[in-house]
């Protein structure tokens, strides 16, 4: 049996003290942040069907993903960034966001058609 995060934190917070929970909220944030660049979405109602991503304006229902036009994958309770960010490369390069493919190109600043090598990525 596999339980979601949406599972686990209604747990928590319908059976553990509001500080407990509290303490536990502060902490998935603290690991989210440092990992994946993630923040958690505040329950809206106990027992709801259908959640709102605030980013697009649009309905979800409970327990379903989605990637937003921000380039966030979401859940009811978190949205957490879907690409990295790149990391070591050489210094004539830039790296640009690509919105419609959700993740950076590295190319060299005089010339976007030669990519560049990139060491290593931070985030997802």
């Amino acid at each position: 049996m596999s339980l979601s995060i949406e599972h686990l934190v209604l747990f928590f917070f319908c059976y553990f003290a509001p500080s407990f929970f509290n303490a536990l909220l502060v902490t998935l944030l603290a690991i989210c942040h440092e990992t994946l660049d993630c923040s958690v979405i505040p329950l809206q109602k106990l027992g709801a069907t259908h959640c709102l991503d605030d980013v697009d304006g649009t309905w979800h229902p409970v327990g379903s993903k989605w990637i937003n036009s921000e380039c966030l994958e979401c859940t009811c309770s978190s949205c957490c960034s879907t690409y990295g960010i790149p990391r070591g490369f050489s210094s004539d390069c830039v790296s640009v966001f690509d919105k419609t493919a959700c993740q950076y190109v590295v190319h060299k600043k005089d010339d976007p058609n030669t990519l560049c090598d990139v060491v290593g990525f931070v985030g997802k």
